[in-house]
């Protein structure tokens, strides 16, 4: 589900070549049309052996800035070596050998004023057909190309030897000094200084004897060059374990031994396997049948992962464990084949993709490996068949020598690697297991970060999801990894901070594949004042010793707070805390008063809401306490706005994904018509709200002011009056004063319409109550009013008996004797001073009777005068 594509970043889909997930393309190296070596100008000329004839091209290296070392025989067998610029799309031809050779090694300085060259001279049987006993079998070479002059021999040995020119910084003025490292197979690294000078317009070796030279390793059976970042990382076997070290070069020349870090890997080899040092295709076939197939892989946010294959005693099973070092554990996967055909079987290839790592065996399975996530299953995305079929690359003998690159060493050709967001997305809508859902979900949410396209198709599939997704909620987990995307660029180190996702745990599994996960002791990093990449990882290396899982931010004390506050809202006064928690709610409402009139498409943001902004302000309050704990050194001011930011973002995606469905289901800004019922849109997208109210209720997360009363409209019109009643007692649905004082207003008093309305009367808070029922001018709305009014009097009597004398009062129309003794009871009662509806002087004694009365004389169809 991935992508192999042209190093000239052609992206395609679909199965012409690639899975359905990647994109990809043939080979990207142009047909050679080289310079003349040495010439700083003028234009680009093919040599003459660089015919129709002439050989396929080999890659032997990439350096730094992207360049590409490549070789090829000319129609009379010459050797050619030249080098290709993926800025700029052209090829410059470097040397030529005027013999057919095996390169091994190649590499070029930065400037381009000198080559090292290491080839093998001849074969054993050549040799000893020639009698060339004293011949060695390996020569290394430094060769003055600006322009080309003098060869230097620098090693001449039967051991094989691998050479890598050091980059300096980008940007860097030319330099006079050169630096080069020599790998040897007798298992031993050195570095050359070079000091070369520039006479009658060439540059030449300044030094006339042996070269300067510092030993950088010893004794290593592994070795690994990044070639990016001009770090090496090797491997020291020590007993039953072995330690990875890595070495870091700096523009000044030094290097130091920058980390150490033991591995539980057993490693019997007698002979050095070298990773990125140049590519000799017919030795590393070879030696990747004997040796160790392990790979580090880094990425941008100071994840440090150690990849290796391991063997395994059982035919149809592949085993491989990826060391994730910046998490302090390893996971061991053991994969069974679906297909069992020995003879296709081949270890698995590891290629980086920063965001993952990638395990993959053609014709089985791809494994995305999320390195930054890695500790749920259900981040990754493991693929078979179809999806996980890559045409280009067929076979395993692959590198990455770059990120997001990889490198087929059986044919010698280059490819970028990426993740097709398109065939993801189709991907996302195909698949049926929970775990491929939130694996694609989180890999288009957090990995492609956020267009608007995207955002809008992740979203419409989520409307169509939602019931089909049982192990986790699609809504939370798109409004958590959307704020922890957006969120997360503003500072160092609030991805620790922040959430990701709404899962505390996953027992999933996935079919045919099983994870042990094992606790390993953390690198040792030996730095200072290091920026970039050593700064990072040294930070996550800090967050997993200080219990990362209780760094990020939970709701618990944010739902019990809001909780408190809701319930003594009748009994508390205004208080300095609350001021300041609803200063901060109209902080973050501030943030969105900038939306233009389409994106207020839905009636959102229209009203206020105590509860919701009452949850704002605690939010904002809540996470600002939390990140001053752990980034003080960011400043208050910084915070605040980290802050606000979140909230707004979070009301922001909630409104987001309101529009997206209003859009799709076609309907009108303004659907507050009670006197017609709901159409089918209107349905779904009442069932896609409650779906957003039961993700909001689950993260204590708040809703945009005016929610609440968009979702009790839909569901009047929606909704059956014994449903709508059932949602509303059962919390679902809200009453507002805003809907229900629309609601008493514009529907008339139909026998049908009357239940309703009293149905909401009955079931309104008090307060609320109050207000709603000076807006219903009717009987029943009078009848529940006296009701509630005797009530309240009655409460204040409790076990009291009535002594006094009954004053006098105007007589009543009809002698009801019960009615008599209320009236005169109540009566007592306010004469007391108790009159529970202060500011409304015409409920008393009187409007009881008199509602008494006629709703008697209705309910026996008498005329009340």
């Amino acid at each position: 589900m991935a992508a192999a594509a042209p190093q000239e970043a052609v992206r395609w889909g679909g199965r012409s070549g690639a899975g359905p997930c990647w994109a990809g393309g043939p080979p990207s190296v142009p047909p050679p049309r080289p310079r003349r070596a040495g010439a700083r100008g003028g234009r680009y000329a093919a040599p003459p052996d660089a015919s129709e004839n002439s050989s396929a091209l080999y890659v032997v290296n990439v350096e730094r800035n992207g360049k590409i070392i490549y070789t090829w025989k000319g129609n009379q067998r010459n050797t050619h070596i030249g080098l290709y610029d993926l800025q700029t799309k052209q090829n410059e031809h470097l040397y030529m050998f005027e013999r057919d050779l095996r390169i091994i090694s190649c590499s070029v300085n930065n400037e381009r004023t000198l080559l090292a060259v290491s080839f093998r001279q001849y074969t054993e049987e050549e040799r000893v057909s020639r009698l060339l006993q004293s011949v060695s079998k390996y020569l290394t070479l430094l060769i003055e190309i600006h322009p080309i002059n003098n060869v230097r021999v620098l090693k001449a040995v039967d051991s094989c030897v691998r050479v890598q020119f050091l980059y300096p910084v980008e940007g860097r003025n030319t330099s006079t000094e050169s630096r080069l490292l020599l790998v040897s197979e007798d298992k031993y690294i050195e570095q050359f200084d070079i000091h070369v000078a520039e006479e009658e317009h060439k540059v030449v070796i300044q030094n006339s004897g042996q070269l300067p030279r510092a030993r950088v390793a010893d004794d290593l059976i592994w070795a690994q060059w990044d070639m990016v970042e001009q770090r090496l990382f090797y491997i020291v076997p020590k007993e039953s374990k072995s330690t990875l070290k890595c070495v870091q070069f700096y523009p000044d020349e030094n290097f130091n031994s920058i980390l150490e870090s033991h591995l539980d890997i057993s490693v019997n080899d007698t002979q050095l396997k070298l990773v990125n040092f140049g590519y000799d295709y017919c030795q590393d076939q070879d030696v990747a049948s004997k040796s160790l197939n392990l790979q580090v892989f880094t990425s941008k946010a100071g994840g440090l992962c150690v990849c290796c294959s391991l063997a395994s005693d059982i035919p149809d099973e592949i085993m491989y464990s990826i060391y994730f070092l910046h998490k302090g554990y390893n996971k061991t996967f053991t994969v069974s084949l679906e297909r069992t055909e020995s003879h296709q079987l081949k270890e698995v290839a590891f290629m980086n993709l920063d965001y993952y790592v990638a395990a993959y065996l053609p014709g089985q399975f791809l494994h995305l490996l999320n390195i930054q996530h890695p500790d749920l299953l259900c981040y990754s995305l493991f693929l078979t068949g179809e999806d996980a079929r890559i045409d280009v690359l067929q076979n395993c003998s692959i590198r990455s020598p770059l990120v997001s690159t990889v490198l087929d060493c059986h044919i010698g050709s280059m490819y970028a690697v990426s993740i097709s967001d398109s065939a993801l997305l189709r991907f996302l809508q195909n698949s049926k297991r929970d775990s491929e859902r939130l694996a694609a979900l989180h890999c288009a949410l957090l990995h492609f970060r956020h267009t608007e396209g995207l955002e809008m198709q992740i979203i419409w599939w989520i409307s169509e999801n939602l019931s089909t997704c049982h192990s986790f909620d699609p809504i939370q987990e798109f409004i958590i990894a959307s704020l922890y995307c957006r969120m997360c660029p503003e500072t160092h180190d609030l991805d620790k901070l922040l959430p990701y996702t709404s899962l505390l745990d996953w027992i999933g599994i996935i079919p045919g594949v099983t994870c042990a996960t094992d606790i390993i002791s953390l690198p040792v990093l030996e730095f200072q004042n290091s920026k970039g990449f050593w700064e990072k990882l040294n930070s996550n290396l800090e967050s997993v010793k200080y219990a990362e899982p209780h760094l990020h931010y939970h709701n618990n004390v944010l739902r019990r707070e809001w909780r408190n506050l809701s319930e003594e809202r009748e009994e508390r006064t205004t208080t300095a805390y609350l001021r300041n928690i609803f200063e901060n709610a109209k902080k973050v409402l501030s943030h969105l008063d900038t939306w233009d009139s389409e994106e207020r498409l839905v009636p959102l943001f229209q009203e206020e809401d105590y509860q919701q902004q009452l949850l704002m302000g605690l939010m904002v309050a809540q996470l600002k306490d939390h990140l001053m704990r752990h980034l003080q050194y960011v400043g208050k001011k910084k915070i605040d706005q980290i802050v606000l930011d979140y909230v707004a973002n979070l009301l922001n995606l909630v409104h987001r994904i309101m529009k997206e469905v209003w859009r799709r289901y076609q309907l009108h800004s303004c659907i507050f018509c009670f006197d017609e019922r709901g159409s089918t849109g209107e349905f779904a997208v009442f069932h896609i709200m409650s779906r957003i109210l039961e993700a909001a209720n689950g993260m204590c997360m708040p809703l945009p002011p005016g929610f609440h009363t968009l979702h009790l409209g839909l569901g009047v019109r929606c909704l059956p009056l014994h449903t709508l009643l059932h949602y509303i007692d059962n919390g679902v649905l809200h009453l507002t004063e805003t809907c229900v004082r629309k609601l008493l207003k514009d529907l008339d008093d139909t026998e049908k319409n009357e239940k309703l309305k009293f149905s909401i009367v009955m079931r309104l808070p008090e307060a609320l109550g109050q207000k709603a029922r000076q807006f219903w001018n009717h009987p029943i709305n009078a009848n529940f009013i006296a009701r509630k009014y005797v009530k309240l009097l009655l409460e204040k009597l409790g076990n009291r008996q009535c002594s006094r004398p009954i004053p006098e009062r105007p007589s009543v129309p009809v002698e009801f004797l019960p009615l008599n003794y209320l009236t005169n009871m109540l009566a007592e009662i306010e004469t007391q001073g108790v009159h529970p509806y202060e500011k409304q002087d015409h409920v008393n004694v009187r409007f009881v009777e008199e509602t008494a009365l006629k709703h008697t004389m209705t309910l026996l169809g008498l005329k009340y005068s």
